[in-house]
């Protein structure tokens, strides 16, 4: 098969994605990626783990951060670079979700031209991300089926 006809097993081109979850002991799991990588996450309690929420709260923080850290970091090299993910988990009558998702991007750049192009330009990054570009809080905004079955 020719490299360009390969599926895509991760980064940011197009293609299928997957991951597997192996329980651990109760309420504690490890997820793998197509590629090897490995994560453990948990149901909360007293475990430092990350639960599922938290998870998700971080894979549109880490997607957008991913989005904009490459448009800006062109132009400069940020001194400081951080992202911070939040939203209110509500029940409405039986069903559990996230309600007021923001993220929140703090980013300075180095003094002269090229910082304050970078700058000038942060503004217009995020709204990309957030518009177009990043798959995670655009499959929420858009909403998606969600299949579950037995194996």
């Amino acid at each position: 098969m020719a490299q360009q006809d390969q599926p895509e097993t991760g980064g940011t081109g197009l293609g299928h994605r997957s991951v597997s979850l192996t329980r651990l002991e109760h309420g504690s799991y490890l997820a793998t990626n197509e590629r090897g990588g490995t994560l453990r996450f948990g149901g909360g309690g007293e475990s430092p783990d990350f639960t599922p929420v938290e998870l998700f709260l971080t894979a549109m923080a880490g997607c957008s951060a991913i989005d904009v850290d490459f448009i800006t970091s062109r132009i400069a090299e940020p001194v400081r670079f951080d992202v911070t993910s939040e939203g209110e988990k509500m029940r409405d009558g039986v069903e559990n979700h996230l309600g007021d998702i923001e993220i929140t991007f703090t980013v300075r750049f180095p003094e002269g031209a090229e910082g304050d192009r970078a700058r000038e330009r942060l503004p217009k990054a995020i709204a990309q991300s957030r518009d177009r570009l990043c798959t995670v809080s655009r499959t929420v905004q858009r909403g998606a089926d969600v299949h579950m079955r037995e194996g």
